[in-house]
C-alpha cells in the first residue's frame, strides 16, 4: 500500500473526485499554477485543465460566495482558503450562505461544497498564519467541521466531505502535513511515535463522518484529542507510562458522543486537548458533554490543556500550544484527584 504524507493524501483525494466526478471543482488562491502554498493541488490544474482548477483573486469572501453559487447550481466546488486566519473575510458567506441554504430554501437548493483551510501551528506563522478557529464552525447550524490527523483519515474523511450534500469546514493541521512528528518539535522520531508518512490505499475510499477512532486503547483516563494533539497526547501517554486512552475525534460536526461516553464510562477520568485558545474552545463543548454524560461515572475532575487565551510572538510558538509535557502533567492530576 502506498505510503503518503498528508499534503500528497490531500492531493490524491482531490485527483482522486476530480477523476469520478466532473462537477468537482478546485479553486483558491495560488491553488491553480502553482499548486498551492503548501503543494496540496500540485499538478491538478494540468491535469483537468484551468476550468476544473483554477486561481481566485485575494478575497475569501469571493471565493466563498462563488463556492456557494457553484454548489446551488450543481457543481462540487472544493475552496481552498489559503490559511485558516485569513478565513474572517468570508465568514458571512460561510454562516449566513452556505450554512442556510437547504433551510432557507425549504430543501430546493443545497450547497455541496468544502472549503479547506491550513489551520495550527507548524510554521512559526505566529498571530496571523497558525489559529485554530474551529469552535467558530462548530457553533454554526447546518455546517459540518473535520479535522484529520493523519494521511489515511485526510484522503477517506475529504472524499466523504466531497460527495456530502451538505457545506464542509475541512481544518488540515500543518504540524503533520509533510513529515514524521512525534509530539515534539526538537527531537527525532522514536519507534513509539505515530508515524504521519502513512498507508494510504489508492483509489476511491471514504471515512465516515461522525465517527471517532480509539488510536490508542487503555483503563486509566480518557484522552479526547483531534488533528496535531492526537500526536501530542500519544507522546505524553508513551513518556508517562499511564494507561491512557486516545480518542480521535475526527469530525466535529457532527461528533461521535457515543463512543466519547463508551470510553469515559470505561475510565472513570478525561483530559481535552486542543491547541486552539481556551476561553470558550471545543473543549468547553467536550467537557459539557462528558459532564451531562458521564457525570456519576467520573472519578475526578474534566480537565483541558489548551493554547493560551493571548495572541502570541512568533518565536513563542511552542510555548503556546501544548505539549507532551503540559499533558503528562493533567494526566497524573486527574489520576491522584
Amino acid at each position: 500500500m502506498p505510503r503518503r504524507t498528508m499534503v500528497e493524501a490531500i492531493r490524491d483525494a482531490l485527483d482522486v473526485m476530480m477523476g469520478r466526478d466532473s462537477r468537482v471543482v478546485v479553486f483558491g488562491e495560488d491553488v491553480g499554477y502553482f499548486g498551492g502554498v503548501f503543494r496540496a493541488t500540485e499538478g491538478l490544474q494540468r491535469k483537468y485543465g484551468t476550468s476544473r482548477c483554477f486561481d481566485a483573486p485575494i478575497s475569501e469572501g469571493g471565493i466563498i460566495g462563488v463556492a456557494v453559487g457553484m454548489g446551488a447550481y450543481g457543481l462540487r466546488p472544493v475552496a481552498e482558503i489559503q490559511f485558516a486566519d485569513y478565513m474572517y473575510p468570508g465568514y458571512d458567506q460561510i454562516v449566513s450562505e452556505a450554512a442556510r441554504l437547504r433551510y432557507r430554501s425549504a430543501g430546493e437548493f443545497t450547497a455541496p461544497m468544502v472549503v479547506r483551510m491550513p489551520c495550527g501551528g507548524g510554521i512559526f506563522g505566529g498571530q496571523t498564519h497558525s489559529q485554530s478557529p474551529e469552535a467558530l464552525f462548530t457553533h454554526v447550524c447546518g455546517l459540518k467541521t473535520v479535522i484529520p490527523s493523519n494521511p489515511y483519515d485526510a484522503k477517506g474523511l475529504l472524499i466523504a466531505a466531497i460527495e456530502d450534500d451538505d457545506p464542509v469546514i475541512f481544518l488540515e493541521p500543518k504540524r503533520v502535513y509533510n513529515g514524521p512528528f512525534n509530539g515534539h518539535h526538537d527531537q527525532p522520531v522514536v519507534p513509539w511515535a505515530r508515524h504521519p508518512l502513512g498507508e494510504t490505499p489508492d483509489g476511491h475510499y471514504t471515512v465516515p463522518l461522525g465517527e471517532a477512532a480509539v488510536r490508542r486503547e487503555g483503563n486509566a483516563v480518557t484522552v479526547l484529542a483531534y488533528g496535531t494533539m492526537v500526536h501530542v497526547a500519544e507522546a505524553a501517554a508513551a513518556e508517562t507510562g499511564i494507561d491512557a486512552e486516545i480518542i480521535d475525534l475526527r469530525t466535529l460536526v457532527p461528533l461521535d458522543v457515543e463512543a466519547i461516553e463508551r470510553s469515559v464510562r470505561k475510565t472513570g477520568r478525561c483530559v481535552i486537548l486542543h491547541e486552539a485558545t481556551r476561553t470558550s474552545g471545543f473543549g468547553a463543548e467536550l467537557s459539557a458533554q462528558v459532564q451531562e454524560r458521564c457525570f456519576y461515572h467520573l472519578e475526578a475532575p474534566i480537565l483541558r490543556v489548551t493554547g493560551w487565551d493571548t495572541p502570541y510572538p512568533h518565536a513563542q510558538e511552542w510555548d503556546y500550544f501544548p505539549g507532551p509535557e503540559r499533558v503528562g502533567r493533567a494526566l497524573r492530576t486527574v489520576l491522584e484527584a
